[in-house]
């Protein structure tokens, strides 16, 4: 038996899940699961059909009648048994995740067991959806306030952190009273199909969450104008999230759109700049640099520029770049043999755009899709890679020299999802945070994405947060609600 069937042996079965059962092929499309490590296939995903489409939208219209009415203490007990079982199968969810998705086995157990912390905490918030008390003009009139789940919701979650972005979704709609209808990326399912034996196993009834698979085009279009729909969540690029907006909007239905980023650091000279410099280079190796919010326009004072490009690239330059599964694996590949040849790519215009190339630069040899850790310094900020998210190891290291200056490069773009800030300065960091177009700031370190946190952009980054107290906005309508006494 060869490593990678030994890595799969115990992968999840994969699944359709609707009105409560787990559906295999049986005949059905199918595609390959692909091991980014390797690029070999070694699993099957079915593809819902237009019947099991329309089962999901009958059973998720139907459970909601009832899920709606239950109480906030009953959706609250099966969001807590929800993050119990989370960390109880931890290990093999993230196992699966590393085999399909390619991220080393220690960030994989990462995000999984953070998501127990989400289940948690939505367990806890899902009990204070609370309404309020109008003061009336009239004493026999009462005038209330309250906040109903919106309805039958679908979601549509990406590949680069499967179990998060899916449980981000599920937990919000559940907890709130709405019924969901979730299309996990196909490139890494399993972890959506884990994620729906939790919820299965947890006791949620039939029908709350139902999980389908196919073409994304195909699916998302279904879904979105089918009338039984009322909401829609998409975390993913911005061209796609502009054209489910547009169908979405079509119909005035409420959206939360978590899209592309291309968010900058602003290093300044007062920081702490060999320690910056060693941070940022450990953050932007998370996940290959696969992350919406990571690091990836660097723009650092001169005053402290060459300091700090000789030490992040002395740490980014030496990171051990394997299979994820291997203990000394600082890095993964990438997911997608498209992922590397975007990466050379965009090294060609830099360097064509006069930028130098301090190190990688070239798809690694052998199988799986591996590219390195790579820095490129003094290319023009017009340059494919400081205008376009590169979603990877490459890293555009500028110099800047006013602080109006480098805001107004940093705020350029139409992105505005995260944004960096290090500087030892008070006075800078709040002015500086004050004026970032950008939903999330966070200053000398990576406070981002927490379960008690909101997470959003503006801009074309999206609209509408995920976690915190807001986490359930977009979930519910707000109904007011006018009686008055029939007294003679």
């Amino acid at each position: 038996m060869d490593a990678t069937t030994m890595k799969s042996s115990s992968y999840e079965q994969l699944a359709l899940y609707i009105d409560g059962t787990f559906i295999q092929a049986e005949g059905r499309q199918e595609q390959d699961v692909v091991n980014p490590s390797t690029g070999a296939a070694f699993a099957r995903l079915p593809h819902a059909t237009k019947d099991d489409l329309d089962r999901a939208l009958a059973a998720a219209s139907r459970a909601f009648q009832t899920w709606r009415f239950t109480s906030p203490l009953e959706r609250s007990k099966v969001l807590r048994r929800v993050g119990e079982l989370i960390r109880e199968r931890a290990s093999s969810i993230a196992h699966n995740i590393t085999l399909d998705q390619g991220k080393p086995l220690t960030e994989a157990m990462q995000e999984v067991v953070t998501c127990a912390e989400h289940a948690e905490w939505h367990a806890e918030e899902c009990r204070r959806i609370y309404g309020r008390v109008i003061p009336s003009r009239s004493e026999n009139i009462r005038q209330l306030v309250v906040r109903e789940p919106i309805g039958v919701c679908a979601a549509f979650s990406p590949w680069n952190f499967p179990f998060n972005q899916a449980l981000r979704k599920a937990v919000s709609a559940l907890g709130a009273g709405c019924t969901l209808i979730l299309k996990g990326p196909e490139d890494s399912p399993s972890a959506v199909v884990a994620l729906a034996r939790i919820f299965h196993d947890a006791g949620l009834p039939p029908g709350c969450l139902n999980i389908v698979w196919g073409n994304p085009a195909e699916v998302s279009s279904y879904l979105i104008q089918s009338p039984i729909v009322r909401k829609i969540s998409f975390t993913g690029s911005t061209p796609v999230g502009k054209s489910l907006a547009a169908l979405a909007g079509s119909q005035m239905k409420r959206m939360t759109m978590e899209l592309g980023g291309h968010s900058p650091v602003l290093v300044f000279d007062d920081a702490d700049v060999d320690a910056a410099a060693r941070f940022l280079a450990r953050t932007k190796t998370r996940n290959a640099g696969q992350v919406c919010m990571a690091p990836s326009r660097f723009f650092v004072h001169e005053k402290a520029y060459d300091r700090f490009v000789d030490a992040f690239v002395n740490v980014y330059g030496r990171l051990r770049v394997g299979d994820g599964f291997a203990k000394e694996t600082e890095m993964g590949p990438l997911a997608h043999a498209r992922r590397v040849d975007a990466m050379q790519m965009l090294v060609g215009d830099a360097q064509a755009k006069g930028g130098e190339l301090l190190c990688g630069g070239q798809r690694l040899e052998g199988s799986g899709f591996f590219f390195p850790p790579t820095v490129v310094t003094g290319m023009s900020d017009d340059s494919r890679v400081m205008t376009e998210e590169p979603f990877g190891p490459l890293v555009p290291i500028t110099r800047f020299e006013t602080t109006d200056e480098v805001l107004a490069r940093a705020n350029a773009l139409p992105y505005g999802l995260a944004s960096y800030v290090f500087t030892n300065s008070l006075a800078t960091a709040t002015h500086v945070s004050n004026r970032l177009e950008a939903g999330m700031v966070t200053i000398n370190h990576f406070g981002l994405a927490l379960a008690e946190t909101p997470l959003g952009g503006v801009k074309e980054s999206g609209m509408g947060s995920e976690g915190g107290c807001e986490t359930f906005d977009g979930y519910l309508v707000t109904k007011f609600i006018s009686q008055a006494s029939m007294t003679p």
